[in-house]
């Protein structure tokens, strides 16, 4: 892989800050606070093809815009974790037959606290002499120092050889917070970024009243921390496994006020509007909540209008926005009754144009 152009990057950050300006610059938006990425070995996670090349195997990936391969042997974007873990798994790998027969491709989910989880992706299915020389792979590679999890994905198979998930610890404004990440579910990509959102939610909300609703709170990234902030945190997610690392993370972390409910944000919407019912809401009490804030974090689609219409009834609204321009869609209606306090720009991909960004809004 050529290497990242970093003399570039202020330049190339300054320029995301120029466009996200321009995009909110018809909602009267003040000046954008903008929190700068590591320049290398930013991304806590990578996915590469293998490449078969007479009895040699290597990663590779694709030219987005040529669509042509290219080996990758080293990759200055992903954590030093990762790129120690490339390069001593593809020997080991070449040294037995089985494990590289039929390898499509190799995942990786590493972590600050040096932990690392290997999943090796099949076109065939993974039998009892597979699991065997997998189990002999994870224990050279544990001789060699790593704290890896192995996991092995074919059609309809997922085994793993002791558990699925690994446990990040972030020091977020001087306390250290763990956060359980399991394989193939939602992380933020880019953990020093991420530790750079989590404050930045914490600054807008530090002098909040009443209670906190959070729509897409995945493995409780922001509302654990933000829960000493609050009289009670209410949190909604749709994916078991993020809801399962999110319970262990509340317990984890002694948050004693944060409920999190499995639901969509548009299930949630048509509960709290009556109109539906929902088992997963027995013993709940919605009218106990007073909550004045609500945090959003949605996909790239953003919010759907009926979303949008709830979250509006709220004093305060905290959206996280990982696509600007549905995030200027949403903000055609929530800015009718709210106003940007606060904008911020998050580089969590660096030398991409893809912007990250968050505004705080207050009620007129």
């Amino acid at each position: 892989m050529q290497s990242l152009p970093t003399a570039q990057y202020s330049q190339l950050l300054a320029d995301k800050q120029q466009t996200l300006a321009r995009l909110l610059s018809p909602f009267s938006a003040p000046e954008i606070e903008v929190f700068a990425s590591e320049k290398i070995h930013y991304r806590m996670r990578a996915e590469f093809r293998i490449w078969h090349d007479q009895g040699e195997i290597y990663h590779i990936m694709f030219d987005p815009r040529t669509k042509q391969r290219y080996r990758v042997d080293h990759f200055p974007i992903a954590s030093e974790l990762i790129n120690q873990m490339m390069a001593a798994v593809i020997p080991l790998l070449q040294q037995e037959k089985i494990l590289q027969h039929k390898l499509f491709q190799i995942d990786y989910l590493s972590t600050r606290s040096q932990k690392i989880i290997v999943s090796l992706l099949y076109h065939k299915k993974l039998d009892e002499q597979w699991q065997q020389q997998a189990q002999l792979l994870r224990r050279q590679l544990q001789r060699q120092g790593f704290d890896v999890q192995l996991i092995g994905r074919a059609s309809k198979q997922k085994i793993c050889f002791d558990q699925d998930y690994i446990d990040e610890v972030l020091n977020i404004n001087g306390r250290d917070y763990v956060y359980r990440q399991i394989e193939n579910s939602f992380t933020q990509p880019n953990a020093g970024i991420n530790v750079k959102m989590i404050e930045w939610a914490l600054s807008c909300t530090e002098n909040s009243r009443g209670d906190l609703l959070e729509l897409y709170c995945g493995n409780g990234n922001f509302s654990v921390a933000l829960a000493p902030h609050f009289r009670k945190v209410l949190a909604t997610e749709i994916a078991k496994p993020s809801v399962a690392a999110a319970q262990f993370n509340i317990e984890t972390n002694g948050c004693d006020n944060l409920q999190i409910i499995r639901m969509s944000a548009e299930e949630f919407t048509q509960a709290i509007n009556g109109v539906r019912c929902f088992n997963r809401l027995q013993g709940i009490d919605l009218s106990d909540y007073q909550c004045e804030t609500v945090l959003v974090d949605p996909p790239r689609a953003g919010l759907d209008n009926q979303t949008v219409n709830m979250v509006r009834q709220y004093p305060r609204i905290l959206y996280i926005s990982c696509n600007p321009h549905t995030l200027c869609d949403n903000l055609q209606t929530l800015c009718q009754t709210h106003k940007i306090e606060r904008a911020a720009l998050f580089d969590q991909f660096p030398y991409t144009e893809h912007m990250e960004s968050g505004v705080w809004l207050v009620k007129r």
